[in-house]
């Protein structure tokens, strides 16, 4: 029996390890030979554009990835998952006008209300640079009628510290970050007084009368500012370059009078439906078991979008129209969740996660990718006992070009937050991040206006693809259900106890309404 056994044994193990490299094979030379990347990033990135929950460009963009999906034959359609403040970016131009002119960078922030097509033409005006107390700060108020109020810190440098560290002498690098910790240090203690935290003096000063609210959220590199969303509920706020804010500021502050011009267009449009985009490739041996891909589609909107998340985006479709291609009929159903209003708290995901417990209870593995353009060089176990048992072994076909960049820590802490996998690892499914190399994202790109198409590395996004499918198959053949057995997690050295396992939150399904 044995004997008559063990050939046809070998032979299986055999043509099940072919089957295994022929597939490593055929993605390898697919995604560098015939990459689809740079035109998926076109059309993304550059014709659809950013991705604001609740605008037309972030249900443009769901329609776009359905048929995307739909010319590759993969069956795709976008769920919904909740509402959202339905708001729609228009123009942005600001001029100073005196005591000279120059047009300025700025941007309005997200939900910003419209100037409603008349201009403000009004004098710019910064806060006290001392307050005293409260009492002093609202005697001061009336002042902002009729006025565009500066309400940030004025950079005492526009120079990121790693060019002060190149070029200054050591002693003069030491005193810059001196002064400036000072002047940050000083400048909150300032604000605190007056008793108001960020959202609550935007309102105070749009009550007062305020024409205008202006701010710069410099993202510490050249050229770059985060933007993010605006407190105000009737007059616009506007970010404006750290140069050209510094510039306002100081023509303020030694009585220049700067008067500034701004237009700053947006359109409400209501409560609007917001949308997760779903595809599948039917398993045909375990249908009910599934294998996911994960990336948010959503953005905030300064910019494109391009590393947050587009690239996870373009990522992930490329991933799946390979595995349509070379995996057609895979042992377990892959799925493949676009995600929505990422950027507000994970919504869309955590919406999923509510909404679909019998994927959730027959999840093997998801696979999330969210932190810019750069090659995968870390994968943690997220606090799953035998996570290492599986990862490693679905590591082993991936080409050592690639695996050999990636550090893996084992069982890991499981992610509470930061991006969508953390929906799943909440509930106690293995949802998994592909977490990339920097290539600067969190000053450069991450929520700034300089989040574009330029500042995607193709060949970077390539080499994820390859990893991303390789992972999809080994998990889809892996005779073995995944392990969900949560590791003894640490002890916190602040609190003497035992680290404990994120709670699920709920989904927001109905925001920016108040």
């Amino acid at each position: 029996m044995i004997k008559k056994f063990l050939p046809a044994f070998l032979l299986f193990t055999s043509s099940f390890a072919f089957a295994q490299d022929k597939f490593v094979e055929n993605v390898v030379k697919e995604a560098n030979q015939n990459s689809q990347l740079e035109k998926l990033a076109h059309e993304l990135m550059d014709v659809v554009g950013p991705r604001l929950v609740g605008s037309p460009q972030m249900k443009q963009s769901n329609d776009w990835v359905v048929k995307k999906y739909s010319e590759w034959n993969i069956p795709a359609k976008n769920e919904k998952w909740g509402e959202w403040r339905g708001w729609e970016r228009g123009v942005t131009h600001v001029d100073l006008v005196s005591p000279r002119l120059r047009t300025l960078e700025a941007t309005q922030l997200a939900w910003s209300p419209s100037t409603n097509g008349k201009a403000i033409k009004a004098e710019a005006i910064i806060l006290p640079e001392v307050i005293t107390d409260s009492v002093s700060f609202q005697k001061w108020l009336p002042n902002v009628k009729g006025k565009v109020v500066l309400i940030s810190h004025n950079q005492i440098s526009g120079r990121p510290d790693d060019n002060w560290e190149k070029f200054a002498t050591k002693d003069l690098f030491e005193k810059y970050k001196k002064e400036k910790a000072e002047a940050a240090k000083s400048f909150s203690q300032n604000l605190a007084k007056t008793g108001l935290n960020a959202k609550a003096l935007a309102l105070a000063l749009e009550n007062a009368g305020a024409a205008a609210i202006v701010i710069n959220n410099w993202s510490q590199g050249f050229g770059v500012d985060k933007v993010f969303g605006a407190n105000t509920k009737k007059i616009p706020t506007v970010n404006f370059s750290v140069e050209d804010y510094g510039l306002v500021y100081r023509l303020a502050k030694f009585g220049s009078k700067p008067v500034v011009n701004i237009v700053s267009e947006s359109k409400e449009n209501g409560v609007v439906p917001t949308f997760n985009t779903i595809a599948e490739i039917k398993g045909k041996e375990k249908p009910n078991e599934y294998v996911m891909l994960s990336a948010h589609l959503d953005s905030w909107d300064a910019a494109s979008g391009a590393t947050d998340n587009g690239s996870g985006t373009i990522l992930m479709m490329e991933t799946m129209r390979i595995l349509k291609k070379f995996y057609p009929n895979p042992k377990r159903t892959i799925l493949v969740g676009h995600w929505g209003s990422e950027e507000q708290g994970l919504n869309g995901s955590r919406a999923f996660v509510e909404d679909n417990p019998k994927i959730i209870d027959n999840l093997q593995a998801l696979f999330n990718q969210d932190n810019g353009t750069g090659r995968v060089v870390n994968i943690s176990g997220q606090g799953f006992a035998k996570a290492k048992d599986y990862i490693t072994k679905w590591l082993e076909k991936v080409p050592d070009t690639i695996k050999n960049q990636i550090k893996t820590s084992f069982p890991g802490m499981p992610g509470a937050g930061g991006s969508d996998f953390a929906s799943f690892v909440a509930v106690g499914a293995p949802g998994f991040s592909l977490s990339s190399t920097s290539w600067d994202y969190g000053t450069y790109t991450w929520h700034t206006n300089r989040d574009s198409y330029d500042k995607l590395v193709f060949d970077e996004i390539r080499n994820n693809v390859v990893l991303a499918a390789i992972l999809v198959y080994m998990a889809c053949e892996d005779p073995e259900r995944t392990s969900r057995e949560k590791a003894e997690l640490p002890v916190n050295p602040r609190t003497g106890k035992a680290a404990e396992w994120p709670k699920q939150q709920k989904a927001t399904r109905k925001g920016g309404i108040d």
